[in-house]
C-alpha cells in the first residue's frame, strides 16, 4: 500500500499496516467493527473477536464480503471469549497467537456499562465493569505485550471515554475503569516505550452505538448531546477508525501515552 507518484513509482505512506497482525476486541458491532475495518483497510491481518465464536465468525464473513466489494483482498480471523473469563480469554489468544504469528497491535475495545446512582449501585455492578473494562485490558495487554517487547516493536490503543475527562452521575464504575485505563496506559508507556512499543488511548465522545441505545432514545439528552457537541452531532463509530489507524501505523511512532479525545470537541468547550 503507498501513494503512486507521477512517475509511476509507490512511495510507502506511514499509515500502511501490511505485514502487521492487529487484535481488536470487542470488534462484532460499532466501535471495534468500525476499528477493524479501518485497520484492514490499511492492510493490516485483523482477529475479530466476540463475546462467542460464532458471533466473531458472523462478523468476520460479513465484513470479508464487504472489504471484497471495496476492492480489498482482507485476511480476517475469528476468535471468541468473555472478557470477564481471563484464564479463557489468554488461552484463546495464546492459540491464535500460535496459529497466525504474534500479535502486533492490539485495540482494547470491549466494555460494558452499568448505570445506576451511587447509594443504589450494587458492589457486583461495580465489580463486573471494571472487570470487563480495566482488568481485562491489563490482563490482555500484558500477555501480548510480552511478544512486543521481544520483538522491539508494537502499538496498543486503549479505547477510553470522553469520561476520562468529563464525568456525568450514574456511571460511577464505567468513570472509574475508563479513568484507570488512561493513567494504566501511561504506566505501560513508561515501562515498554524503550522497547519500541506505543501505548496510546482513543477516547470517543458520544457515539452511535448499541451501547448508547439508552440515551439515543431520551430525547432529552439526545438533544444536550448535540448541543453540548461543538460539531453539533453525535459521532459514528466510522469516526475513529481513521484515528484508530493513525495510532497503530508507524505515523505515530513518536506519540507514546497520550490520550486522543474524538468528540466533536466536547471537551474543548465549556
Amino acid at each position: 500500500m503507498g501513494t503512486v507518484t507521477e512517475s509511476g513509482t509507490t512511495r510507502p505512506t506511514p499509515f500502511d499496516l501490511a505485514g502487521r497482525r492487529a487484535l481488536v476486541t470487542g470488534s462484532t458491532r460499532g466501535i471495534g467493527a468500525a476499528i477493524a475495518a479501518g485497520l484492514a483497510r490499511a492492510g493490516a491481518e485483523v482477529v475479530l473477536h466476540g463475546s462467542t465464536r460464532d458471533r466473531a465468525e458472523t462478523a468476520r464473513t460479513e465484513l470479508a464480503v464487504r472489504l471484497a466489494e471495496e476492492g480489498f483482498d482482507a485476511r480476517l480471523h475469528a476468535i471468541g471469549f468473555d472478557i470477564t473469563d481471563h484464564p479463557g480469554m489468554l488461552d484463546a489468544v495464546d492459540t491464535v497467537q500460535d496459529r497466525i504469528g504474534g500479535i502486533d497491535i492490539l485495540v482494547n475495545n470491549a466494555g460494558i456499562q452499568r448505570r445506576a446512582p451511587l447509594l443504589d449501585l450494587p458492589v457486583d455492578a461495580w465489580q463486573d465493569v471494571l472487570s470487563a473494562n480495566l482488568t481485562s485490558a491489563f490482563v490482555l495487554a500484558q500477555r501480548i505485550a510480552r511478544g512486543m517487547v521481544a520483538r522491539k516493536h508494537g502499538k496498543i490503543v486503549n479505547v477510553c471515554s470522553v469520561q476520562n475527562k468529563l464525568v456525568r452521575g450514574t456511571t460511577a464504575p464505567y468513570a472509574a475503569a475508563k479513568g484507570g485505563l488512561g493513567n494504566l496506559g501511561q504506566v505501560m508507556c513508561a515501562e515498554w516505550a524503550a522497547h519500541g512499543i506505543q501505548i496510546n488511548g482513543l477516547a470517543p465522545g458520544y457515539i452511535r452505538t448499541d451501547l448508547n441505545t439508552a440515551l439515543l432514545n431520551d430525547p432529552e439528552l439526545h438533544d444536550w448531546v448535540i448541543g453540548r457537541t461543538p460539531a453539533r452531532r453525535w459521532g459514528e463509530p466510522e469516526d475513529l477508525a481513521g484515528p484508530a489507524v493513525w495510532l497503530a501505523s508507524p505515523a505515530s511512532d513518536f506519540v507514546n501515552g497520550q490520550i486522543i479525545y474524538v468528540d466533536g470537541g466536547m471537551t474543548a468547550v465549556i
